[in-house]
């Protein structure tokens, strides 16, 4: 299995659309020979996190909660806020709500990298750019 890497540029894409592309390739739904219980997919690359577009009210609207498991244990986070701390964190929880509820799921996560500014770290040549 040769796996690809996929740079997205994040500046100016709304973030539903950009997210179910990014799912099409961590799953492996853009090739020709996908089966769903193989774990196919490529590594993705997200940068400009933090340049991201939502539509409607979703900046002040959008809710994102934890639960430790203990009464009182919930934390909530706006979606503006979140941007701000942590924009990479949006990306990988729309990505993550887009991907198959099985046990591949984890593994798909682990090959997608969204950082906030131009500088993704990564050492190896990207042969593909969205």
């Amino acid at each position: 299995m040769n796996r690809q890497y996929h740079l997205f540029d994040a500046q100016g894409k709304v973030l539903g659309r950009l997210a179910t592309e990014i799912a099409k390739i961590l799953s492996g739904r853009d090739k020709i020979d996908y089966v769903p219980h193989i774990d196919g997919g490529d590594f993705v690359i997200v940068i400009n996190a933090d340049k991201i577009r939502v539509t409607g009210n979703k900046l002040e609207g959008k809710i994102y909660h934890k639960y430790s498991g203990y009464p009182g244990g919930i934390s909530s986070i706006s979606l503006k806020d979140l941007l701000v701390k942590d924009a990479g964190k949006v990306i990988q929880n729309a990505v993550y709500g887009m991907l198959p509820k099985n046990k591949l799921r984890d593994k798909m996560m682990l090959r997608l990298t969204a950082v906030a500014g131009e500088n993704h770290g990564c050492k190896t040549t990207i042969n593909i750019i969205h």
